[in-house]
């Protein structure tokens, strides 16, 4: 699964006819995809241990080898992972009209990075492929971007520099004191009390910048505003999870007394992330701000989850992440289709949608009320999860982010009155045609995910729940 997108970038490299290199990156993709099912099919529910493990020396003397597995953990997002980029590639099949070989090339870069990212064993395997998700995702924003995404580019650039840094050096202040980069045994070794919080203080805010988490997050509605559309779906829905992950991997397993004697703050963080991320969403006049910032309140729900320190918490918070990462890619992808068609973003541009394109208004409104997690939905599992999770902490964070998820509602409903009912406000939204069969098929499959995992999350919860249950006994040890 890591070897098969950087195969089809090599494929891709000697094709020079559109048809071919859209057709050969589709088929990349779906092969992988295809490989993450099957690896899901053959995925020991029972064993709480890495799965599929495979080990090479890379760098010997420095301890360094190439180590990758799977865990209940890992395994949900490499199926999210795998799900998202051929619909990227169906999403950008008409819209990318300029270097479009380089384009599809960077969509399969960032797909096998982030495979290495959520399978990797080894910390310094960990972070090269970290800093690589950076490249293909900058590149996205600048060359195929809106009339500000020099700006944002940039902006991105500079937080992930700093993100990543911070994260170096947390891992080799653990390298240093362990003797060893391999994930599994740096959980076992002991760290000096006063390197500990320090240690976990440069990881925490490597993973956070990444996530986002309030206060990090400014740079993210600028770069999901300026990037396009396929570059919005895989930052929103695959490379904020990167952050989520590593307090999971790293943080909780690695430094349990530290995360118990911070986790107030951060659970306080989290809520207030929650409320803001949800009023600024409310404040928003541009369809992928609006998209952008209740992402921001979507990963306070990680927060939350992960910081409660317990199974349900735990659990919620991962399938918020995946969740989140269809929700949310599917709002991108149907944004999208729209700006193909306008060229505009502004909510006051549409109106009246519904009397020209009704499979688009359906299709809207599925994902928007999936988005603010109505039961039957795949979010409501998530967020109901992690509700239960954190009560046990203080019933105050339940209110307060019970209060986001009616924000959630708010600006989504609004949204979608303001697109969808009404008269057209624009000529241009009076003459708009439906979705045709290559965007249906673009958004269907994540349309029947949402419903399914709303409805029967049972094989999802099933696979994560002893890996979480190893780390939560770690926890509970402290």
């Amino acid at each position: 699964m890591i070897a098969v997108p950087f195969i089809g970038m090599a494929a891709i490299a000697f094709v020079r006819e559109r048809k071919w290199i859209l057709s050969m990156t589709l088929v990349t993709t779906l092969v992988n995809t295809a490989l993450a099912v099957f690896l899901w099919s053959n995925f020991d529910l029972e064993d709480p241990s890495l799965q599929f493990v495979e080990r090479f020396e890379w760098m010997p003397t420095f301890g360094i080898e190439y180590a990758v597995g799977v865990d209940g953990i890992s395994l949900l997002l490499v199926l999210l992972t795998t799900l998202l980029p051929p619909l990227c590639v169906l999403g950008s099949w008409e819209s990318i009209t300029t270097r479009l070989k380089a384009f599809m090339m960077l969509i399969l870069l960032v797909e096998g990075a982030m495979m290495v990212v959520f399978t990797a064993l080894d910390a310094f395997l960990f972070f090269m492929l970290w800093e690589v998700t950076m490249i293909p995702m900058y590149f996205m924003i600048v060359l195929w971007g809106g009339p500000q995404r020099i700006a944002a580019g940039l902006k991105f650039v500079l937080y992930s520099l700093t993100g990543s840094l911070l994260l170096l050096v947390g891992i080799l202040g653990m390298s240093l004191q362990a003797g060893t980069f391999d994930i599994i045994s740096l959980a076992d070794a002991s760290y000096s009390p006063d390197s500990q919080t320090w240690i976990f203080l440069a990881l925490f805010l490597g993973f956070a910048i990444k996530l986002p988490m309030l206060p990090f997050h400014t740079w993210l509605p600028d770069a999901h505003s300026e990037a396009p559309t396929a570059g919005s779906v895989l930052l929103a829905g695959v490379l904020l999870k990167m952050g989520g992950y590593g307090f999971i991997r790293f943080c909780l397993p690695i430094f349990p007394e530290v995360a118990h004697n911070v986790a107030p703050a951060i659970l306080w963080l989290s809520v207030v992330g929650i409320l803001y991320g949800g009023y600024m969403a409310l404040a928003q006049t541009d369809l992928k701000r609006l998209v952008a910032y209740s992402s921001v309140s979507h990963m306070g729900f990680v927060t939350l989850g992960i910081f409660s320190f317990n199974n349900e918490g735990i659990e919620g918070a991962l399938l918020q992440m995946m969740t989140h990462g269809l929700t949310t890619g599917a709002m991108f992808l149907i944004v999208g289709q729209l700006y193909d068609r306008t060229h505009s973003r502004a909510i006051a541009d549409y109106g009246g949608l519904q009397q020209r394109m009704p499979r688009f208004v359906a299709i809207l409104s599925l994902f928007a009320v999936a988005s603010f997690g109505l039961p039957t939905t795949s979010n409501f599992i998530g967020e109901f999860l992690i509700l239960v999770g954190v009560s046990g902490e203080n019933f105050l964070f339940v209110v307060m982010a019970m209060g986001g998820i009616v924000l959630g509602a708010a600006y989504m409903l609004w949204m979608l009155q303001r697109v969808a009912f009404g008269q057209p406000r624009t000529e241009a939204a009076s003459k708009l045609t439906d979705l045709d069969f290559r965007e249906l098929l673009t958004v269907t499959p994540l349309a029947i995910a949402i419903i399914a995992i709303g409805v029967y999350p049972g094989p999802l919860l099933e696979a994560m729940d002893s890996s979480v249950t190893y780390v939560v006994e770690r926890l509970a040890r402290y």
